[in-house]
C-alpha cells in the first residue's frame, strides 16, 4: 500500500486509448467496498465514457476540470444525501480508493471538485453535474475522478519534501 501511496499522484494528461470493461469493472468493484459510516453507503456513482458528456463535464465549474475532457473514463461520485450525516467522507474514502486501485492498475487519475464550487455566476458545479446526468435533487455531487492511461508521470514526491511538522505526538504541544 504504501508503495501505491509513494506512487499516487493527480495526472491530468491520457493517452486516446480507452479503459477496458474490465478494469472499470475493478474501478467500480473498489468503489463499491469503500468502509461507509455505519454501513449505510449512501454513494453512488455515475461511470461516464462518453466522450461527448465527458466534454461536458470538463465544464463544470469554472477551473481545474478540464482535464476530464482528454480523460477516457470519468467516474462521478455522488451520494443520497438522505441516507447519512457523513455522505461528503463516504464519498471521499470511495473516491481515493478509486485512485490508488486506478495507480496499481498502471492508470493515473485526477480528482475535480464539484462540491461548493460554482460552474458560472448563477449556478452551482454541483447543480450543473446534476442537471446533466439527470441526478435526484436528494443526490449530491461530491468530484469527478478522470482515469485513464497517463501521458505524464509525475514524480512521486520526494521523502524529505514530506511535512514531517504536520505530525505530533500524544498533545499538540
Amino acid at each position: 500500500m504504501i508503495e501505491l501511496l509513494r506512487k499516487r499522484r493527480s495526472v491530468r494528461k491520457f493517452t486516446d486509448e480507452k479503459v477496458s470493461a474490465e478494469t472499470v469493472e475493478i474501478l467500480t468493484e473498489a468503489a463499491l467496498r469503500a468502509p461507509a459510516s455505519r454501513s449505510l453507503n449512501p454513494w453512488e456513482f455515475v461511470v461516464v465514457d462518453d466522450p461527448q458528456l465527458l466534454q461536458k463535464l470538463s465544464r463544470a465549474k469554472q477551473h481545474g476540470s478540464e482535464f476530464v475532457a482528454r480523460a477516457p473514463l470519468a467516474i462521478v461520485v455522488c451520494a443520497d444525501s438522505t441516507k447519512s450525516d457523513v455522505w461528503v467522507e463516504d464519498c471521499s474514502i470511495a473516491a481515493i480508493l478509486v485512485q490508488c486501485t486506478a495507480v496499481s492498475l498502471g492508470l493515473g487519475s485526477c480528482w475535480a471538485q464539484i462540491r461548493h464550487r460554482k460552474h458560472d455566476a448563477e449556478t452551482s458545479a454541483e447543480r450543473y453535474v446534476q442537471e446533466l446526468l439527470g441526478l435526484p435533487e436528494e443526490v449530491k455531487v461530491e468530484c469527478i475522478l478522470g482515469i485513464g492511461h497517463p501521458a505524464e508521470r509525475p514524480r512521486p514526491l520526494p521523502a524529505e519534501k514530506l511535512q514531517r511538522e504536520k505530525v505530533r505526538k500524544n498533545r499538540w504541544s
